[in-house]
């Protein structure tokens, strides 16, 4: 997906918080904010890449805060704090176990900042509200379909805390007999899923764990390794979780695979281009 004026804004917002996670130097950060608004001023244009920008600029903080890891405090408590409240969205599922409610549950994964709640927070209201809501994109029939024909099945996870709510959704997809690879990041960027972070919330319970080969915001096709590229390639059906991996698979020809996005709009880029209002969430089928 390419960049439209918006994005500006949230590239320096994010850069700020990674900066802010990484240093305490002042003139560091000055150095590198003027570093960052350089880059922008050379890569800023309509026919930009956005994971590939927002990757380049956190490789720069990275490099010299010499941090290569800014929020490890924040996925490991995303994932504690998610896994206290795994039991109490299986108890709302049991009301009423549908494969669209366990898509609905991932999404929900999608929306929380696991690591911005604390345990007093009313996280169930969050996942009732959720369930109540319509999906504006709802391709459940293709999905279940898929589900079907399919022997296997790519799962590409985003964030941590939400990936142990992905747990309940590949849960349900074991009881249709396909074989799971579930992807992660091979280095660390913003919150994102690593190996460890994936083994520590118990995915590989499911289905094997792979690395793509980089640490990008999102999908990278430029970036992901060769092993991981004969990975993808293998599959023609594809589940994709957030907004990251929705941005850098659009990039790229899928007219032979069946990818699935789960995902809610959380940015009016995103919304615009897939014609959804923000906040909407959506089970969405690739139509290229």
């Amino acid at each position: 997906m390419k960049i439209r004026y918006e994005c500006g804004a949230c590239f320096l917002r994010q850069a700020k918080e990674a900066m802010d996670l990484s240093t305490d130097d002042e003139d560091l950060k000055m150095e590198l904010t003027s570093d960052i608004f350089k880059f922008l001023s050379t890569r800023f244009d309509k026919n930009t890449n956005s994971n590939k920008t927002g990757s380049a600029i956190h490789d720069l903080i990275k490099e010299k805060t010499g941090c290569r890891d800014p929020y490890i405090n924040e996925k490991k408590l995303g994932n504690e704090i998610a896994l206290k409240y795994l039991p109490l969205a299986q108890n709302i599922l049991n009301e009423n176990d549908t494969l669209e409610n366990r898509v609905k549950i991932a999404i929900v994964g999608n929306i929380l900042d696991f690591g911005a709640f604390k345990l007093n927070d009313d996280i169930e209201y969050f996942i009732k509200e959720a369930l109540n809501k319509s999906l504006a994109v709802k391709d459940i029939v293709e999905f279940e379909d898929s589900l079907e024909r399919h022997d296997k099945v790519l799962y590409l996870v985003d964030n941590t805390g939400e990936i142990v709510f992905d747990r309940l959704l590949l849960s349900k997809i074991k009881e249709y007999g396909l074989d799971i690879t579930i992807a992660v990041k091979s280095e660390p960027i913003l919150n994102d899923a690593c190996m460890e972070d994936a083994v520590d919330a118990g995915l590989d319970e499911f289905g094997e764990i792979v690395e793509i080969g980089a640490g990008t915001v999102g999908y990278v096709d430029s970036k992901i390794s060769q092993e991981f590229r004969v990975i993808f390639n293998r599959h023609e059906f594809i589940i994709s979780k957030g907004m990251g991996n929705y941005e850098g698979l659009t990039e790229i020809n899928l007219s032979k695979k069946e990818v699935y996005f789960l995902l809610c709009a959380k940015c009016t880029t995103i919304s615009k281009d897939i014609g959804v209002n923000i906040h909407d969430m959506l089970l969405l089928r690739n139509r290229k």
